[in-house]
């Protein structure tokens, strides 16, 4: 089976469940209280598309001010970034427009972008408008979807979308046996009351290498 290798950098603020998103894709369970994330963590999950094998490297970035400087040698030659923001705190709204436009300033450029609004179950506390986000997604052409690590809505969506957007390269062959089967067409979930945008397991998962304090 073909197998293509996938770098994926997330990036938001810190508390918008990036490590949940992370761990509701890779394992198909919440964790509560995950603590933050110290520099970064790193973990692989595989997923098989229209007979085709996607291994994306998943790196969980830091989302505290004081890692912001060295982020960039997370994300250089990433062929993905997931920008998430907290559909509760229109301040991780606007910062992860900030992270978009960090990701243009370090010349990446080509990566597929996602836009994922997390938490969308709370939807009582809802300060950031799917209209809104979606129009800005669109407006940078990427991929917007509201997603919840807590109850599961649109998590493999939204890596299954990214996989679709990935531009073809040449096939190798390879068999492995850690993966999630999706099929080529779909779509998103909608979550609690809200829309969402654009479409973006017997799990088997391996915690690869997660850094320490580096810095």
């Amino acid at each position: 089976m073909a197998l293509r290798d996938v770098k994926i950098c997330l990036l938001g603020d810190s508390g918008v469940g990036k490590t949940s998103i992370v761990w509701r894709f890779v394992t198909n369970t919440f964790r509560e209280n995950p603590g933050s994330t110290i520099g970064a963590s790193f973990m692989v999950k595989n997923l098989v598309l229209d007979s085709k094998t996607f291994r994306f490297q998943i790196w969980d970035t830091a989302g505290q001010e004081k890692y912001h400087a060295l982020a960039p040698m997370y994300f250089r030659g990433a062929a993905a970034a997931i920008v998430v923001y907290d559909i509760t705190k229109e301040s991780s709204y606007r910062s992860a427009k900030e992270w978009v436009k960090r990701l243009r300033k370090h010349g990446v450029t080509d990566a597929v972008i996602a836009l994922a609004g997390n938490k969308c179950d709370a939807e009582d506390l809802r300060e950031v408008s799917a209209k809104d986000a979606q129009a800005y997604a669109d407006s940078i052409q990427a991929i917007f979807v509201e997603t919840s690590a807590l109850v599961a809505v649109n998590i493999p969506e939204l890596f299954t979308s990214i996989a679709q957007r990935l531009p073809p390269i040449n096939d190798n062959s390879v068999d492995n046996d850690n993966t999630v089967n999706m099929t080529s067409r779909t779509s998103t979930k909608s979550c609690c009351f809200s829309s969402s945008g654009s479409s973006t397991a017997k799990n088997k998962s391996t915690i690869e290498a997660i850094l320490k304090d580096v810095y």
